[in-house]
């Protein structure tokens, strides 16, 4: 059965979800002036949900009372692999956009459709480039509009979550936005980091209480990361 389902990925799954992407890629830019509208979302959240129809996926997602709408948060997630994308961008009921590695907007296409979008470029270690991901982030973090970081960095090697860098939540910090936090299970089996096929798992995303960062001092900021990080965990059990 491994066998056949590695085929159907490669021969069926894989080619319609080309022809999707491209879809919602061009329909992205195309009506980028509208890109904060739930019709526009809509189209890229059944894009996302497609990665998991098309592979036949389990999804379950546990935690939605906790957030409210018209409200903008700061969403943090486990990063376990590529899916982690599809699985946020499919189930999580808000307008958010990415905080992601300035060299993705190098990606032929994708990069051109993530621009479109309002996603945030965040170019490591150049200070000067932070400050404007950050003056971008002030712009569009209202009414309403989320964002989603994997503060990790880089995903797991493990499916283990690993340390968080204080630098991917400085928006938070800075703009004193709560902070949510997101844990997702069995993505790590479905696609690790070292293949390029989909394993047959169910997988699982749990959205956090807020946390409010409003009145955090300077000297706590390394224990609430610690804490964020800990939220994480025990949504992943």
């Amino acid at each position: 059965m491994k066998i056949l389902y590695r085929i159907y990925q490669y021969l069926i799954a894989l080619p319609l979800f080309v022809l999707m992407t491209l879809f919602c890629a061009i329909s992205t830019i195309i009506f980028q002036h509208w890109r904060n509208s739930w019709w526009l979302h809509g189209i890229q959240a059944f894009w996302s949900r497609s990665f998991f129809y098309l592979l036949f996926l389990p999804v379950s997602v546990t935690g939605l009372e906790n957030i409210k709408s018209n409200t903008s948060y700061v969403f943090v997630a486990n990063h376990q692999s590529m899916s982690d994308v599809f699985l946020i961008y499919g189930w999580l009921p808000v307008i958010f956009k990415w905080l992601m590695k300035a060299e993705l907007r190098k990606v032929p296409f994708v990069g051109t459709a993530c621009k479109a979008a309002g996603h945030i470029f965040v170019k490591r270690g150049n200070t000067a480039a932070a400050v404007q991901s950050l003056k971008q982030a002030e712009e569009v973090l209202h009414d309403g509009v989320c964002t989603v970081i994997f503060p990790e960095g880089t995903r797991s090697e493990d499916g283990q979550v690993g340390r968080f860098k204080r630098g991917a939540l400085q928006i938070a910090l800075d703009l004193k936005l709560p902070i949510v936090p997101i844990s997702l299970s069995g993505c790590y089996e479905v696609m690790n980091r070292h293949e390029f096929h989909a394993n047959y798992h169910p997988v699982h995303m749990h959205v956090g209480k807020p946390i409010d960062i409003s009145t955090l001092a300077e000297e706590d900021v390394a224990t609430a990361i610690e804490q964020i990080r800990e939220a994480v965990i025990q949504g992943m059990r």
